[in-house]
């Protein structure tokens, strides 16, 4: 009796969430969602494939980044802060001996989370880790990324 009377309230308690805050699958605008998806494929591809121009297509000058990353589970992770022009950098080396083997199977799977006129936030996931993504709408026309955070995979 004490299960059935717990599902109900939660039951309840969520079509008032839905009611308050919209549905979890809203809809967005396909064309501002292809924005925003075309944005963080140029930052993922750009680092991919050593391609530092699709950084400067798609983020910020102005941007900020920090991430949390570690060598192993062992150990602590540690914070890592960068700009633009240190994410840039990264792009023109990260990859540039094809260390990292990537292929059109290594992960860039993309969501968009939220959608404004002229905000977005969206979530990557990589081969590096996930990064969660502030996005602005400039001259009501291009998304380019603001903010990352990001974390190594656990």
């Amino acid at each position: 009796m004490r299960y059935a009377f717990l599902t109900i309230v939660a039951g309840l308690l969520g079509a008032v969430t839905t009611t308050l805050y919209g549905p979890e699958s809203a809809s967005f605008d396909a064309e501002e969602v292809s924005g925003i998806e075309y944005a963080i494929l140029d930052y993922v591809e750009g680092i991919y494939d050593v391609q530092p121009e699709r950084i400067e297509r798609s983020v910020s000058k102005d941007l900020v980044k920090y991430g949390y990353w570690r060598e192993s589970a062992e150990e602590e992770y540690r914070g890592m802060p960068m700009n633009y022009e240190q994410l840039h950098g990264l792009a023109t080396n990260w990859n540039k001996d094809n260390r990292q083997e990537i292929t059109d199977e290594s992960p860039k799977k993309i969501e968009v989370l939220d959608v404004l006129d002229k905000t977005g936030t969206a979530k990557l996931t990589a081969m590096w880790g996930i990064d969660y993504f502030q996005l602005e709408k400039v001259d009501d026309e291009r998304w380019m990324i603001r903010h990352v955070l990001w974390q190594a995979h656990p």
